[in-house]
């Protein structure tokens, strides 16, 4: 017997397939759950599956009995909790992971699914001298679309008065900002800013539908307005002000700084640091690895020489005369997807069209900036360079 999970259009099931027989007993199908993963425990008599479900950009578990259908849910805590093995006698040895506790082997009771019961088995604490009380937690924060769709991101505050606010957008899009510690983005809270990370449309965490929703307007589309509703939405809340939003970005998240930044007025987003992100679709179709064309065909309906018109209106190049806000690109000189070509297409468009900015290149880095070495070079320069707009 084998245990599946199988994409069913709009959501995915769960059920036990019969190598002999051929047949499957589906144990789970249910189009209003989004499960992203289903194992049998090592070591244990396979008795019982783990299902892990997304649920608001948060890992929910569960226990599956195989034989009865029964399902025991794990009670909802801060971050994620991932069971992986059973101790026997209530024990269990699991994943743990939350925007104040790095990722973490712990040891748990299953009737005691609490993170301050939670027994390190790395010892995390005893390698740092960061605390707890040292890193943000993560808040969960909705607000509501163009189109009426809510959209969630986890929402970071900084101690005391904020110099401004940091929309840290998530690449992908094939993806999704999680309530774990994210280095960048803690650094900057203990700069002094507010952060946003938005989960927009595209985004995995929420379910199937939510996921494939971007491909019905093609990169550029709605999730755009997604980001900047949630600027608006901040801003209306009291949490951010005009003037001092920045948005920033790695891959596909730093085009879609470039979209905010070519889109939005200084009020909505006053500055820009799109990083590895793509400012001219043909170009980077044309100049990024071939296995990625397919996808981008995908995302946008076609070719550029099939679907012109699309390539151009979504491509921020063709609209940097609109930026009345600060600029910073950040690019990585050996990126084979996002290729140092947009930049050079961008840099001359900018000149031409006299809007000034700066760029920071990387000539060691490829697809986004990940070298410890030149992380801490850029967070340092991400933070003077908001800081500065912000001021200005």
């Amino acid at each position: 017997r084998a245990l599946a999970l199988v994409e069913a259009g709009t959501h995915r099931r769960v059920g036990v397939w019969d190598r002999e027989t051929g047949e499957t007993r589906w144990l789970i199908d249910d189009p209003e759950r989004n499960i992203e993963r289903a194992f049998v425990p090592r070591g244990s008599d396979g008795s019982t599956a783990v299902i892990v479900e997304a649920r608001g950009a948060r890992a929910r578990a569960s226990l599956l009995d195989v034989a009865s259908g029964a399902e025991r849910r794990l009670p909802e805590i801060p971050g994620d909790l991932i069971p992986l093995r059973d101790l026997g006698g209530g024990w269990w040895v699991g994943e743990y992971a939350s925007s104040t506790r790095p990722d973490d082997l712990v040891r748990f009771r299953i009737d005691d699914v609490r993170p301050e019961a939670f027994v390190s088995l790395t010892r995390v604490w005893e390698r740092t001298a960061l605390r707890p009380d040292d890193l943000a937690p993560a808040e969960d924060f909705r607000w509501r679309s163009v189109d009426g769709l809510e959209i969630q991101g986890w929402l970071y505050r900084a101690r005391g008065a904020a110099r401004g606010t940091v929309v840290l957008i998530h690449g992908g899009p094939t993806w999704h900002s999680h309530d774990r510690v994210d280095p960048e983005l803690q650094y900057y809270v203990a700069r002094g800013f507010n952060v946003l990370a938005p989960n927009y449309r595209g985004s995995t965490g929420f379910s199937l539908s939510y996921q494939e929703a971007i491909k019905e307007d093609g990169w550029g589309g709605r999730e755009q307005d997604d980001i900047r509703t949630g600027i608006e939405a901040l801003i209306a809340a009291g949490i951010a002000e005009p003037g001092r939003v920045g948005v920033t970005g790695t891959s596909y998240g730093g085009y879609s700084s470039w979209c905010q930044i070519t889109r939005c007025p200084p009020e909505t987003v006053a500055a820009a640091a799109p990083i590895c992100g793509m400012t001219d679709l043909v170009v980077d179709y044309q100049t990024t690895r071939p296995d990625l064309r397919p996808y981008s065909e995908e995302m946008m309906g076609g070719t550029p020489e099939q679907v012109p018109e699309r390539y151009r209106e979504r491509s921020p190049i063709n609209f940097v005369g609109n930026i009345r806000g600060q600029l910073l690109i950040v690019q990585g000189m050996r990126d084979p997807n996002v290729t140092p070509e947009n930049v050079r297409a961008v840099t001359r468009a900018l000149q031409e069209a006299g809007v000034e900015h700066q760029v920071l290149a990387f000539e060691d880095e490829g697809h986004g900036i990940t070298l410890p070495k030149n992380q801490r070079v850029l967070y340092r320069r991400l933070a003077d360079f908001f800081e500065g707009a912000f001021s200005s």
